[in-house]
């Protein structure tokens, strides 16, 4: 894969790896991982896309100064520029958890207008319950800030995320996720400017419903699919089901033994589902 540099107009840096041939398929990430999420799937779509894997800023090699407002806004308007630079005007976008968070964002505010919207799991509408590495990652943010802390908590973030984490967010049990995991923690101990950053971002990311998007969900013009898994308990079938109803262009796909890591756990079904929708 060939790493390659975006650079917003704010300066916001946007690593990310491209590989393949056809046309731009866009891939975002959930929180706390980085590019590789989606290594499972790059050999079964390679030969049919151009493959786009953006390190989301805050993760892997983007953006992680501390100088930037990281709300759920300013990620949309700085992925919405980067597909756009990178897809053209109508770009393939894909986005799970916080990824997806971002393109319904980008897109219901108008910002991107893709020509294909493939959704994973994540919240969508609804509030979500934490889990527990999350209320761990929410209680070292709130001490992050403090100057004298800050390096000190991204020792304990390291020690407290451990790699077997990737595990639990499969239903196989794959353990190739532990790479996963191991991988997006690999540069986070001792670096006090992503600890300033991430108590930033976590403090302003929207946590209850967006009952917004209620309103918004019918004015989605762009062929949507809604790819989701039967086990992963945090996102339930429910929420993806109230979501169809409301989309005017939607369709809801279901990988049948699957949790919150779907592409770990079905490589072959998620590549399947996004050649026969793109193509």
């Amino acid at each position: 894969m060939r790493l390659r540099l975006f650079h917003h107009r704010d300066g916001a840096r946007v690593a990310f790896r491209e590989t393949g041939v056809g046309p731009a398929l866009i891939l975002l990430h959930s929180a706390g991982l980085s590019y590789r999420e989606y290594e499972p799937i790059v050999g079964e779509l390679q030969d049919r896309f151009r493959l786009v894997l953006p390190d989301l800023p805050l993760h892997g090699d983007s953006e992680d100064r501390p100088r930037h407002p990281y709300t759920l806004d300013w990620y949309a308007e700085v992925m919405a520029a980067f597909c756009r630079d990178v897809g053209g005007p109508r770009p393939l976008v894909a986005g799970h958890g916080a990824g997806a968070e971002i393109l319904l964002r980008a897109v219901t505010t108008g910002q991107l207008r893709p020509g294909r919207l493939i959704v994973m799991p994540n919240r969508l509408h609804r509030a979500g319950e934490p889990d527990a590495t999350e209320r761990f990652v929410r209680v070292l943010a709130r001490g992050a800030s403090a100057p004298v802390l800050d390096r000190t908590l991204t020792h304990a973030a390291r020690l407290g995320i451990r790699p077997e984490r990737g595990m639990t967010l499969t239903a196989r049990g794959n353990p190739a996720a532990r790479d996963l995991i191991r991988h997006a923690m690999a540069d986070v101990g001792g670096n006090a400017n992503l600890a300033r950053a991430w108590a930033r971002a976590v403090r302003r990311w929207p946590r209850g419903p967006q009952l917004d998007l209620l309103e918004a969900y019918p004015r989605i013009a762009a062929p949507t699919l809604l790819l989701w898994a039967d086990e992963d308990v945090r996102h339930p079938l429910a929420t993806a089901e109230e979501a169809l109803n409301l989309l005017p262009d939607a369709q809801l796909r279901v990988l049948p033994g699957t949790g919150f890591l779907i592409a770990y756990d079905d490589p072959v079904g998620v590549a399947r589902e996004l050649v026969a929708f793109c193509r």
